[in-house]
């Protein structure tokens, strides 16, 4: 990217889950290629985001992790995405755009070089009745690029060996995290993907930056992928064959698409062989570890006859989610039982912001105290856990309660591998 190489297809493996990170680096050490790890702007910014992370933190988080594994450093290619004022949109653009600016600046500082520029929203002395004018989006997503551009000049002037960012662009970009909910899809129109390129180049020329577009290397499309509460909508080619048409005017673009969890495995290879060449997903990831830590602590159940020597994982998990409802409330609707589930089950996963909770993080420590070096049933371990018990059983995994956890997650990392890989 810049001067690394990016491969037809890459996964873009959006998280800040300790556990994910992990999964997602351990499998890739099966590989000799690169893995592209990104952060959001609602998880890091110069505010410290939902994580307490700034920029340079999260890229020091992630490397911590590479260290402890052994995984290479220099094959983790750090991202930002949703870079932009999305964290700011309650703001008019003259108080916004400079936050948005200063937290670019911070990515491209600390190294990052996969840049995702989202100007797509509304900020609060902007037209409601209106949409957003391809023109303003660019010229926000513009002078965001120019940030970054400098603070990359200054990185590099003290380290050449720094490599140069590339970006991202698009004004059809789905929320962080998944629709809250199931709408009517609409695959982008061929000519509003037209229309996007052909702002921001003459943006880039107004500003003197046409030097610069050829660092821009995908656009974010909607090729008609969503998941939400219970429910995913399937990639149909057919549906995109007119918007994947017009990227053969594009040779130097690919497209990048967002909400990309829980697609099938073909359908994600069909992805990328139509130009979707960068898959985002971060939600699977994260919903695979939490489901894996179900499921262990149901094992611990049937272990464990005393309940006080338990865990009880799942039920601290709710615990923690109803005493701070500020991340699901406004998302998670229906009876009281109904948000339960959803609490628990839901594709979009809100239990990852409180996986960082002092005591959802003892409590799984319990857990894997409470399992590690235990004689887990094989039969057991195939009820809860059956595509585990697949590994163990092959000599492929241990018993050991986070290796079955990181190995949830590489199953989804394979789906992705299936879907990039030649």
């Amino acid at each position: 990217m810049g001067n690394q190489i990016i491969p037809a297809g890459t996964p873009s493996y959006c998280t800040a889950n300790e556990l994910a990170i992990e999964g997602v680096l351990k499998q890739a050490k099966r590989f000799s290629d690169k893995v592209l790890i990104e952060a959001t702007s609602n998880q890091v910014n110069q505010y410290g985001g939902y994580t307490g992370m700034l920029p340079e933190d999260y890229r020091n988080y992630v490397w911590g992790i590479a260290d402890r594994i052994g995984f290479p450093r220099e094959k983790i290619i750090l991202a930002g995405d949703h870079l932009g004022p999305q964290p700011f949109q309650n703001l008019p653009e003259a108080e916004a755009m400079p936050k948005a600016c200063e937290m670019v600046r911070m990515y491209a500082a600390a190294g990052y070089t996969k840049i995702h520029l989202d100007t797509s929203m509304r900020l609060a002395d902007d037209d409601r009745s209106q949409p957003l004018s391809d023109r303003t989006i660019a010229r926000r997503g513009a002078e965001l690029l120019k940030v970054a551009e400098e603070a990359w000049e200054k990185l590099h002037s003290q380290n050449p060996q720094a490599l140069h960012p590339v970006y991202i662009i698009g004004s059809e970009v789905p929320i962080p995290g998944g629709a809250q909910v199931q709408e009517e899809m609409q695959v982008t129109d061929p000519d509003a993907f037209s229309a996007t390129v052909k702002a921001y180049e003459e943006v880039f020329s107004e500003y003197g930056l046409s030097d610069k577009w050829k660092y821009v290397i995908a656009v974010v499309v909607q090729p008609g992928v969503e998941f939400g509460d219970a429910d995913v909508h399937m990639y149909n080619r057919t549906d995109a064959k007119s918007l994947c048409a017009k990227l053969k005017d594009y040779p130097e673009l690919m497209f990048e698409g967002h909400s990309t969890d829980y697609q099938s495995p073909q359908a994600l290879r069909q992805m990328v062989e139509d130009g979707v060449g960068i898959l985002k997903v971060g939600p699977a990831l994260t919903f695979a570890a939490r489901e894996a830590l179900f499921a262990l602590s149901h094992i611990e159940d049937e272990l464990i006859d005393n309940p006080s020597q338990r865990s009880n994982y799942i039920q601290t998990v709710e615990q923690v989610m109803l005493e701070d409802p500020k991340n699901w409330q406004k998302y998670y609707h229906g009876t009281p039982k109904e948000q339960a589930l959803k609490r628990a089950y839901s594709y979009s996963d809100r239990s990852r912001y409180y996986m960082p909770d002092a005591r959802i993080e003892a409590a799984m420590q319990k857990l894997f105290t409470n399992l590690e070096g235990a004689d887990i049933p094989m039969g057991l371990l195939h009820q809860y856990m059956p595509l585990q018990y697949v590994e163990v059983r092959d000599g492929r995994l241990t018993l050991s309660p986070r290796a079955l956890v990181l190995d949830a997650v590489r199953v989804v990392c394979d789906d992705y591998n299936y879907a990039t890989r030649k």
